[in-house]
């Protein structure tokens, strides 16, 4: 008799332990939701304040690499072969993107483009109908005859939002209604945000400035009405000719202009050069792209990196305060 009571009590301590354990099991999955791989860090930012805890967001690009540098590796396809919805900017900011898909045999994987519906602008001088954006020259980009830095016009940024908007609520219906109100508050502060960068750079002495680092604040400038000029004639790693590092500083000289803009990740040897020369203050301004591993670290947003860059704008254009 009481070996069948001791059996019978080890019968339910077992039965409770399952329990327990498929309990917390299911916890774990509801609580880790979709699993989403996004390329760049804007697209990084935008998902994460969308989903919020309802997804895991992951980053692509290592903490720290320059993101026209980054070719992916097998374990990167791996990743994504294995997520649920995998976000890229388009086809121009990362060409390697085509291939892989042919590649990725999960037929339930979601793969969104944030360039859709989005008019994307060219990158050469001249090409901008207002003629608000130039370069030194005129030879092609890297990315080709398009400019792909899409989200560094505020607008854009929002049509990105809700592509992103889009393909969550389509993987997970059930949450909608969260989506949507994240999505809808998000996009009210890219709006307050671009409210603020025009009221502040409206009242400036200087409408143009100059970059030390590659052709990637187009579509800033065509929407703050600034004529921009930059050193490299493409990605980082295409060295500009002495040619164009001459007409740069002539053409700071002929603006007066006083400040030099360098760029995040890489080295800013071409601003450091031109400052040498000219006096010229240099001062950041941030692609957003991707983020050092600190900066990933301590939770810096695409907001912050924007607030900063204008922080930065209003000093090299010589703003004043309203």
């Amino acid at each position: 008799m009481k070996k069948r009571i001791f059996l019978f009590f080890i019968i339910i301590l077992l039965l409770i332990n399952l329990i327990a354990c498929q309990k917390k099991k299911e916890s774990h999955q509801k609580n880790e939701g979709l699993n989403v791989i996004t390329t760049l860090f804007p697209l990084y930012d935008f998902t994460k304040h969308i989903a919020r805890e309802k997804v895991s967001v992951s980053l692509l690009l290592p903490p720290g690499v320059e993101a026209h540098s980054f070719e992916p590796k097998p374990g990167d396809i791996v990743k994504i072969n294995k997520a649920d919805l995998f976000i890229y900017t388009g086809k121009y900011m990362e060409p390697w993107v085509e291939s892989i898909i042919k590649s990725i045999d999960n037929k339930n994987l979601l793969i969104i483009d944030t360039s859709l519906g989005i008019t994307l602008l060219e990158n050469r001088a001249g090409a901008n109908k207002h003629g608000l954006s130039e370069r030194p020259d005129d030879r092609p980009h890297k990315h080709g005859s398009i400019d792909p830095h899409i989200w560094l016009d505020f607008e854009n940024a929002g049509r990105m939002v809700d592509t992103i908007l889009k393909g969550l609520v389509e993987k997970d219906p059930a949450n909608k209604d969260y989506y949507t109100k994240n999505a809808e508050t998000y996009k009210a502060q890219l709006g307050l945000l671009d409210k603020k960068y025009r009221e502040s750079l409206s009242c400036c002495k200087k409408d143009s400035f100059i970059h030390g680092g590659h052709f990637a604040f187009n579509y800033l400038a065509r929407r703050y009405n600034l004529k921009y000029f930059s050193a490299y004639p493409g990605s980082p790693d295409s060295e500009p000719t002495m040619k164009q590092l001459i007409a740069l500083k002539k053409k700071m000289e002929e603006l007066n202009i006083k400040a030099i803009f360098y760029e995040e990740l890489i080295t800013p040897r071409v601003a450091e050069m031109i400052s040498k020369e000219t006096g010229a203050i240099m001062l950041k301004l941030h692609g957003a792209h991707n983020v050092s591993k600190d900066d990933l670290e301590r939770g810096v947003t695409f907001f912050s990196l924007m607030e900063e860059n204008l922080k930065n704008l209003k000093v090299g254009l010589q703003c004043q305060e309203k």
